[in-house]
C-alpha cells in the first residue's frame, strides 16, 4: 500500500578505462523493460539470494555494507548490471576474483574476469559505503532509507531499495534473504522473516541477523533500525507473530496488534494457506513515514494502524507479496485485491457489506480516472482507481461467478501462483479457465480495462 493513509544492450567495447576499470557493457544491460521504471532491474541473470552485511551510524547518517549476489546467468554475459543509486562502491569481485566495474546513474555495471556462459551459475561481491539516500518518487512519496527519530528505516516500493543494496531491484526477480544489521549500543534492527540471532561486541554495538526462507521481491525488503519494542508470540496454528513497536506507539497500537492472529485465522479461510513462515508488524511514529507499506512477513506503518488497515497489509502477504506483479503496471493486482479484502474483513464483521461499499464507490468521480489495469505513468500506480476500481473488478467477478465459485477463484489463484510472479493476461486467462462457462468479457472491456465510468449495474 502506498498511499498516505525493447532489450537494452550496451556496447561490448572497454572506453576509457578509469580507475575503477571503466566497463561498459554487452548482453545483460541495464533495465528490465518495465512500462514505469525502465532503469529498473537488469537483463541477462536471476538473483536466488542476497546476504547483506550491514553496520549503520545514525549520528554520521553513515551506512557500509557488504552484498553478496547468488545468481544464475540466463544468457552470456560479458557483463551484466545491478542498480544501485548513491553509495561509494570500494571493490567488486565475481567467484572470488577482482572484476572491473562502472558506475553510470543508478547502474554498476560489472565485467567477471573471464565472462559468464547462459546457465552459469555465479556470486558477485560489492562492498560500498556513504550516505544512503532518501529518493523521492513520481507521485512525491518518499522511499529508500529515511532517517527516523532515532534511528533509520529502510523502504522500497517501487525502487527505493537500490539506495540501499546492489541488486537486481525490478519485482519481476525474486530471492532469498539473509540479513545482518550492525547498530549502536541502545538500537535494534528489525528486518524480513525470522531473527536468526543476534551478537554484541565489547564496544556495545550489536549485530542482529534476520533470514527470509521464502523468494521475496527486492522493493520489499525492509530494514527497521530503533529504540524497538518488541514482542513474539504465536497464533493458535503455531505461526510466530514478532512485532516491533515505537514505545510512543505502543499502548495505542497494543489492541489492533493483538488481533493478528485472528486475522490471519480469517484470511486462510478465504484466501488459503499462509505462505510465510512469520508474521507481525512494523510500528514507527507518525512523522517518520506518511504511508503503510506490505514489507514482506512484517508490514510497516505509519502510527498505529485501525483493524482496516491491518487487514490490508496482512491480506498483501498472499497479494503482492506470495503472488507478486510481474511489472509495476499490474500494481491493481496488489491494491484491488487488498482493498476487497477490507471490503470483505466488513462484510463479515458487522459492518457494510461488499455491495454497499461497491455503491458507494461508484459514485466517486477519481475512481474513473483511468482503468485500473493500465495507469497512465508511474506517478499513477498508486492512485485510486488501482486500488478502489481494482477492488470493484474482484467484485464484479464475484457478482457473475457466485460467492462459492468466487471465494475458490481467491483460493486458486493465491495458490496457482505462490512465490511467483503474475500479470493481468495471467489473472484474465486464469479466471476464465476456471469458469469456462461464463462470458466475462465485459467484466474486462467496461471495468477492467476501459475507459470512463461504466452505466450503472
Amino acid at each position: 500500500m502506498r498511499t498516505p493513509r525493447p532489450l537494452v544492450v550496451v556496447t561490448a567495447a572497454v572506453l576509457g578505462l578509469t580507475a575503477c576499470g571503466g566497463v561498459r557493457g554487452g548482453p545483460g544491460g541495464s533495465g528490465a523493460g518495465d512500462p514505469y521504471f525502465p532503469k529498473a532491474g537488469n537483463d541477462g541473470y536471476d538473483v536466488t539470494h542476497y546476504d547483506l552485511d550491514l553496520s549503520y551510524e545514525p549520528d554520521g547518517h553513515r551506512l557500509t555494507g557488504t552484498a553478496t549476489l547468488t545468481a544464475r546467468a540466463t544468457e552470456d554475459l560479458p557483463a551484466f548490471d545491478l542498480d544501485l543509486k548513491g553509495m561509494r562502491v570500494d571493490d567488486v569481485t565475481v567467484d572470488g576474483r577482482d572484476a572491473r566495474y562502472h558506475r553510470a546513474g543508478q547502474e554498476l555495471t560489472v565485467r567477471p574476469p573471464d565472462g559468464l556462459d547462459r546457465g552459469d551459475r555465479f556470486r558477485v561481491t560489492v562492498r560500498y559505503g556513504g550516505a544512503p539516500e532518501t529518493i523521492t518518487d513520481p507521485d512525491g512519496s518518499r522511499e529508500g532509507w529515511l532517517r527516523t527519530a532515532d534511528g533509520a528505516l529502510a523502504l522500497g516500493q517501487p525502487v527505493g531499495s537500490m539506495a540501499w543494496f546492489p541488486g537486481n531491484h525490478h519485482p519481476g526477480d525474486k530471492a532469498t534473504y539473509a540479513v545482518a544489521v550492525t547498530v549502536p549500543k541502545g538500537l535494534r534492527a528489525v528486518s524480513n522473516g525470522e531473527p536468526a540471532g543476534e551478537r554484541t561486541a565489547p564496544a556495545g554495538r550489536t549485530t542482529y541477523l534476520w533470514r527470509t526462507a521464502e523468494p521475496m521481491a527486492s522493493y520489499l525488503a525492509t530494514v527497521a533500525i530503533g529504540d524497538w519494542r518488541t514482542d513474539r508470540s504465536r497464533t493458535r496454528d503455531g505461526l510466530p507473530v514478532y512485532t516491533a513497536v515505537d514505545p510512543t506507539q505502543a499502548a495505542a497500537s497494543a489492541a489492533v496488534l493483538k488481533r493478528i492472529p485472528e486475522v490471519v485465522d480469517w484470511a486462510e479461510g478465504l484466501f488459503g494457506r499462509y505462505p510465510f513462515s512469520s508474521v507481525g508488524a512494523i510500528v514507527d511514529r507518525p512523522s517518520d513515514i506518511g504511508y503503510a507499506l506490505e514489507t514482506q512477513n512484517r508490514p510497516v506503518f505509519p502510527g498505529a494502524p485501525d483493524i482496516v488497515l491491518l487487514v490490508h497489509e496482512l491480506a498483501h502477504q498472499w497479494y503482492g507479496d506470495s503472488v507478486t506483479p510481474k511489472t509495476w503496471r499490474d500494481m491493481w493486482l496488489n491494491e484491488g485485491f487488498a482493498t476487497y479484502a477490507e471490503w470483505l474483513w466488513q462484510e463479515d464483521h458487522g459492518g457494510a457489506g461488499a455491495q454497499e461499499i461497491f455503491e458507494a464507490t461508484y459514485g466517486q468521480d477519481v475512481v474513473w480516472a483511468f482503468p485500473p489495469a493500465d495507469p497512465p505513468d508511474a506517478a499513477h500506480i498508486s492512485a485510486a482507481p488501482v486500488y478502489q476500481r481494482g477492488a470493484m473488478v474482484l467484485h464484479k467477478i464475484r457478482q457473475q461467478a457466485g460467492d462459492t465459485a468466487f471465494r475458490a477463484l481467491l483460493r486458486g489463484w493465491a495458490a496457482a501462483h505462490r512465490h511467483g510472479t503474475a500479470d493481468t493476461d495471467d489473472f484474465t486467462a486464469y479466471v476464465e479457465k476456471r469458469l469456462p462457462d461464463e462470458d466475462f468479457t465485459a467484466v474486462w472491456e467496461d471495468w477492467l480495462r476501459g475507459d470512463g465510468q461504466p452505466d450503472r449495474p
